[in-house]
């Protein structure tokens, strides 16, 4: 392979095509079902399939043989599959989503979730970075191979549009399409983070994630504070104890033993090593408060916290007035959003139901408690790697980062992963993605930075080439 011939042609495909592409993605508000339930009638879920439909068609002719689809299961989000004809009997999927977070506050002045603003080496936008590269950087990767007469096995491109959903549609898909899908030895996925900008980096695990509404009710409607505070037990109050027995108020730690595994030593070691890569990189890329500190100063207890331990997050809030017209009313309930990440190798569904068997139990003073779960993914820990994939990511971060590759776990959750997983338990994993420092998936101010995305395609170009050749040597 003439690396530098790859670099070339990707770099340019980057800047002639795909990022103008992306620059009309990111205008479509195509949030995901959980987040749009109208999704159908407003049609921006369409628009977007149609924009990367389009796109991709016209590059398939320059991959002999290969068919596009656009499959619909009734009453589900669509699914881009691609096939791309290889050599030989083997088969590489490559994993990317098209929906996007909702639009959330605090964008910086001129930016916005659907406005695409490109600063230097940056493009700014809801989607860019996660993950609406990925089937133009999945495609970026084989274009180029072919540009080079490299052979490479059969690749099966799917682009989903319910992850961030939780991707409940997927799987009705996957066995929808397992005999055409095949029995993949290598799978892409080009939706996780990475530790900087200088390296690659590979994720190693997923943590899953349960969570909900939780309600309190107290009252059949609000009363005046002044009469029935010190009769009427507060909703808030009751609220915050309950979030206690999951969660330790003082430190964060998630109290129940049931939502803990035992972290592998490998894992261990590896957060050691990330820790040391990134130093206070760790935390300093959240933008802290001035005076503000991480939960701890040891920095691989951070990486653990943050990729093998339960985490909780309050995500939204209802029955809270805006301060403006917050009067003197003891109000008659509230209700929280929860978002609780849980360990890699812990049943998201087991975890959910006991949550909610915890929350549910025993309310205080007889309140009315629902817990109403939404989300029971699990998450996922990714196999030894092969010592032919090992290789070939230390070799191919050296020729397009000029760097070391990086193994880190990841706190978020794709859970099409731990699906994969388990329904291909011999298959290896490249895992990596472009949500970097300061990138901010799902929150205010998202980009996606161009360079890492260019290199990130020239290595899954290279990666799959290497696939190849390690199959035909048996």
């Amino acid at each position: 392979m003439d690396t530098a011939r790859l670099n070339r042609f990707i770099s340019g495909l980057w800047d002639d095509e795909i990022v103008p592409q992306l620059v009309e993605y990111i205008r479509i508000p195509n949030k995901s079902p959980m987040f749009d339930p109208k999704w159908v009638e407003h049609g921006y879920m369409d628009a977007a399939v149609k924009l990367m439909e389009t796109w991709a068609r016209t590059k398939l002719s320059s991959l002999p043989g290969s068919t596009l689809e656009v499959v619909r299961l009734e009453g589900r989000t669509p699914l881009i599959y691609i096939e791309v004809p290889g050599t030989g009997d083997d088969t590489v999927v490559l994993y990317g989503h098209l929906d996007k977070q909702p639009e959330m506050t605090g964008w910086a002045e001129g930016l916005g979730p659907w406005t695409p603003v490109l600063k230097g080496d940056k493009l700014y936008g809801r989607g860019g970075a996660d993950d609406g590269y990925a089937i133009f950087g999945s495609l970026a990767a084989l274009l180029a191979l072919h540009e080079q007469g490299i052979p490479h096995a059969r690749c099966v491109v799917l682009i989903e549009a319910c992850e961030e959903s939780g991707s409940y549609d997927l799987p009705y898909y996957v066995d929808h399409l397992a005999d055409r899908i095949g029995n993949p030895s290598l799978v892409v996925c080009l939706d996780s983070g990475c530790g900087n900008y200088d390296q690659l980096w590979l994720t190693t695990s997923l943590r899953g994630m349960t969570g909900g509404e939780l309600t309190v009710q107290v009252l059949e409607e609000g009363v005046h504070s002044g009469d029935a505070s010190g009769v009427v037990p507060s909703s808030f109050r009751i609220l915050r104890d309950l979030l206690s027995r999951l969660e330790d108020p003082q430190t964060g730690t998630i109290k129940p033993k049931e939502l803990y595994v035992d972290i592998p030593a490998q894992r261990i070691e590896q957060a050691k090593k990330s820790a040391e890569v990134l130093g206070t990189a760790v935390y300093d890329k959240f933008p802290f408060v001035e005076g503000m500190k991480p939960v701890t100063e040891d920095l691989t207890e951070l990486v653990l916290n943050r990729t093998w331990r339960p985490q909780l997050a309050v995500t939204g809030a209802d029955g809270l007035p805006p301060l403006e017209s917050a009067g003197n009313v003891l109000r008659p309930k509230t209700a929280v959003k929860l978002s609780l990440r849980v360990p890699p190798t812990l049943s998201g569904a087991k975890a959910g139901q006991f949550v909610k068997q915890l929350l549910e139990k025993d309310p205080p003073y007889g309140a009315k408690v629902t817990f109403k779960l939404e989300k029971d993914g699990s998450g996922w820990n990714a196999p030894q790697l092969s010592p032919w994939l090992e290789d070939a990511v230390a070799n191919a971060s050296q020729t397009y980062f000029g760097a070391p590759a990086a193994y880190m776990g990841e706190g978020g959750s794709i859970p099409f992963m731990g699906m994969l997983g388990e329904k291909f338990p011999k298959a290896q994993f490249l895992i990596t993605g472009v949500l970097g420092p300061h990138s901010n998936a799902h929150g205010p101010n998202e980009f996606l930075h161009i360079p890492t995305g260019k290199k990130v395609s020239m290595v899954v170009a290279d990666v799959v080439a290497r696939h190849y050749t390690q199959g035909a040597k048996g």
